[in-house]
């Protein structure tokens, strides 16, 4: 599938949307609602990406937030269901690592979960390695992070 990924705002219609839906997905695999201690913004994230099929419909997204030691942190990666498995987030993903290495960050960082196991499978196929934590997510036992440092 031939897809366009491009920066588009925080607060845009379709971003929205594809966040809504992964909060959806996310409150039925745990049984709880988003309790992420640090969520992102428009005002805390410097690079949001959306995805969009040959007919424009916005499938995937995912952002970049610069922590204050300088470690660029993958938030809010997300795949519509009918799209996975086309490459898509392979395509966000490395966007958004160029993105990253234009920002002068050198390591990327991000958490996903226990029940996830397609991430975890993503991410280490992609080359992140599995790490013990940062920040809120240091001893927190449903988190899984990754980290990896950009050439």
């Amino acid at each position: 599938m031939t897809v366009s990924i491009k920066q588009e705002a925080w607060d845009g219609a379709d971003g929205v949307r594809l966040r809504d839906d992964m909060r959806s997905e996310l409150a039925a695999r745990y049984n709880i609602p988003d309790q992420e201690v640090e969520a992102p913004t428009a005002e805390t994230v410097s690079v949001f990406l959306v995805a969009r099929d040959p007919d424009g419909v916005a499938i995937a997204c995912g952002a970049l937030r610069v922590l204050d030691d300088g470690t660029g942190e993958v938030k809010r990666m997300y795949v519509s269901p009918h799209a996975r498995g086309t490459g898509v987030a392979t395509g966000v993903l490395r966007a958004l690592e160029v993105h990253a290495r234009q920002l002068g960050v050198d390591t990327l960082v991000l958490s996903t979960g226990t029940k996830q196991p397609d991430a975890i499978r993503f991410y280490e196929r992609e080359g992140y390695r599995h790490t013990d934590g940062y920040g809120p997510y240091v001893g927190q036992p449903m988190a899984r992070c990754f980290s990896i440092e950009l050439a």
